[in-house]
């Protein structure tokens, strides 16, 4: 309780002065304006703050609707590219469907072109055979009439084989 003490109110005494200086400077501080200085001061930097805090609060939803945008371009180009996919396979079954009929057609053809072939080489052949076989018999009746001439004999068997060949030729 050294307030108390008269010894503290001596004008010698310099915690007096120092007391006086103190409180004087307290007083020129706030007559000065000093407090609402630096209340200004910090209300300005508090706004400061609050505003950079609402930037950041204004680019932060800004980039969750980007975000929130890019994964529905995302998901709208995944559904894109399956359904690209989709018509893609359906297109490649429809391709392969067509060649498959494309190529059967081809196969079937050239199969019938191969049996006209056989049938007309059948022909061929068949004509050449009747043909050998006519020269064959012709030589032979050739023959025989040089012989029954040279012979003047008659047999009458001889006679209708040779009558019947030239039915049977035909």
């Amino acid at each position: 309780m050294e307030f108390f003490n008269p010894h503290l109110y001596d004008l010698s005494n310099a915690e007096l002065w120092v007391a006086v200086g103190l409180i004087a400077f307290f007083v020129i501080v706030v007559l000065a304006g000093v407090p609402k200085l630096v209340a200004g001061q910090l209300d300005a930097r508090a706004a400061r703050i609050q505003s950079e805090l609402d930037e950041a609060a204004r680019l932060r939803a800004e980039a969750e609707a980007l975000l929130a945008q890019i994964r529905q371009e995302k998901a709208e180009a995944e559904a894109q590219a399956a359904a690209m996919l989709e018509a893609a396979e359906a297109d490649a079954r429809v391709m392969e469907a067509e060649a498959r009929a494309k190529l059967e057609e081809t196969l079937k053809r050239r199969q019938d072109l191969a049996e006209r072939r056989i049938a007309q080489a059948e022909v061929q052949a068949t004509a050449e055979v009747k043909a050998a076989a006519a020269d064959l018999a012709a030589r032979a009746a050739e023959q025989i009439l040089a012989a029954r001439l040279a012979g003047q004999k008659t047999d009458p068997l001889l006679d209708d084989a040779i009558a019947q060949i030239g039915s049977r030729l035909n």
